[in-house]
Order: structure tokens, then sequence, then C-alpha cells
């Protein structure tokens, strides 16, 4: 059908072997993309309509609820278009474009937990002029640039995937498109795109990681020079809940960069479900644990299930 195999598109790939078994495994996918539907555009309808958290602090988990939401948009329809009607095929343009979006997602959000762990500094470090610092036109600003830098950073890498012929298998691993696979099926020179990652990934995401570490090293210091015991707590239970973001991400990240790596021989479907864990467990998680841990966030909940049952 395809008389030139560089034209033909890509095929994507549930879980080998359980093919039998997509239209059962594709139930708890569907119930887990519809808590992150809800529980992020919760999050983002509630800190719009509640004047009570139109802060500096809400405002960026705003933008890593919106994050979130986007990444979910971005996997949604080719996994459960394969789990649900087996429909494999994917053009390149489609595939870059969601490649794009997957990657630069993931420099984004590392960049919103780095400006929340600045947000969560100033203010535990320098309370008295957290309003001067964090301004609406700062926090702005923060968002602007994460979101910036993340879009336009990969775009060298995902515009070379236009240029290569692909003369290999054109058979993905995942049910979604990875810049890594999709530039090895390439039957082309892909030195810069093995190297531009990695040095991105450095700068990006591993570099936010070391900032943020070394800001609660900080944020610590300061905690312990608190006399009230009582007001150490009220400082470092502002945190937990971006600790457990923080956690949730870079843990997942490096796992999955570790296994790709390193992990040759590591079963394929080890690969699968760690791909599948980095995609889908911290948009699950990140509303979850800010309905559970942070107390404004419980109170907005309650005030906006309050309105609804008295305006019914």
């Amino acid at each position: 059908m395809w008389h030139n195999i560089s034209a033909a598109p890509f095929l994507l790939t549930g879980f080998p072997g359980l093919e039998a078994a997509h239209r059962w495994i594709s139930i708890p996918f569907f119930a887990v993309y519809i808590f992150m539907l809800l529980g992020n555009g919760t999050l983002l309808y509630l800190i719009k309509v509640d004047h009570s958290l139109h802060e500096p602090m809400y405002y960026f988990l705003s933008m890593l609820a919106g994050t979130d939401l986007m990444v979910t948009l971005t996997t949604m329809p080719t996994v459960m278009g394969i789990l649900w009607v087996n429909h494999r095929e994917m053009s390149h343009g489609a595939c870059f474009l969601q490649a794009y979006f997957i990657h630069s997602l993931s420099i984004v959000e590392s960049g919103i937990l780095l400006a929340m762990a600045y947000d969560r500094f100033i203010a535990i470090y320098n309370p008295l002029q957290y309003a001067s610092l964090l301004t609406n036109t700062r926090v702005i600003k923060l968002g602007v640039g994460a979101f910036m830098r993340g879009f336009i950073s990969i775009m060298p890498v995902i515009l070379r995937l236009f240029s290569f012929p692909y003369c290999h298998s054109h058979v993905l691993s995942h049910a979604f498109c990875l810049h890594q696979e999709v530039m090895k099926l390439a039957c082309a020179d892909i030195t810069f795109n093995t190297l531009y990652p990695v040095i991105l990934i450095s700068l990006t995401i591993f570099l936010d990681s070391m900032i943020i570490f070394f800001s609660y090293i900080l944020i610590l210091k300061t905690v312990r020079g608190i006399a009230s015991g009582e007001e150490k707590a009220k400082a470092l239970n502002t945190c937990i809940s971006h600790i457990g973001c923080v956690l949730i991400f870079y843990v997942t990240v490096i796992s999955l960069s570790f296994i790709h790596r390193f992990g040759k021989n590591v079963p394929h479907m080890v690969h699968i479900i760690m791909s599948y864990v980095y995609f889908l467990f911290p948009p699950l998680m990140n509303p979850i644990i800010y309905s559970i841990k942070n107390k404004q966030i419980q109170y907005g909940i309650r005030r906006l299930l309050s309105k609804r049952r008295f305006g019914s």
C-alpha cells in the first residue's frame, strides 16, 4: 500500500500480548482519565471563582493544574483509541505534534514547580516583603517564562524529526509518540537529537530539581530559627503539598529516565508501565494532594458545594 515506506504512518502499541484484554484494561484507564480531568478542572474553577484563593500560591497551582490538563488531553485520545477500537495508525505530523506537547509540558511542569518553590521560599524567608516581591505582574511573568521555556526549548529536536526519512520499522512501543523512540526509526544522522535532549534536561529539569532542593534547605534553616513550635508547624504545613507534588514528579521522571537509558535488560512491559505511571500519576495525584493537605482548598470546596446545595 505504501510505496515509499518513509511516508507510511507510525503504528502505536498498547499492551503487547494483552490485546484481547484491551477493552477491560480501558476501564481503569478511562476512570483515571476522568478523575484527572475532574480533579484538575475543579481546581481551576475553584481558584477562579473563590476570591480567597486569589494569591500567588494558588495562581501557580492553577498553572500546574492547567499543565496537567494539557498532558491529559495530549495522551488520552491515542491511549483510549488503542484500548477501545485498536486504532494504531498515526500520521507523522500528528505524532511529532504529540511528542512536542508531551516533552514541552514536562519542562513546563518542572518550571512551574520551581516557581512554586520560589513562592514558598519568599513566604517563609521574607514574609514581610512577600506581597511586594510576588505581585500579580511578577507571577504572570514567571508563569509565561515557564511556558515559553518549555515550548521553545524543545522545538529544535522536534523540527528535525520532520526532515528525517523513516525506512526502519514504523512500529512504536507505546500508545503515544515520544521523541527518543521516533528518532531511532530514522535513517539519518541523529547525533544532534541524541545529545540535545541530554543537555536540555540537565539545564531544565535536573537544574530545577537542584534549585528546589537547595531552596528547601534554606526554608528548613529559616524554620529552625522560629521560636514558636506552632509557627514552625504552620510554616512547614504550607510546604507539604508542594513537596508531595515535587517528589511525585521528579521521582517518576528520574525513574523513567533511568529505565530508558540503563534498563536494556528490564522487561519491555516494565518500560510501558513506567511510561503510563509518569503520564498518569502526577496529574492524578496533584489535585488529590492539595485537596487533602491544603485547608484553604478544602474550605473552598466546601463553600462551593454548599453554594450548589443552596442554589439547588
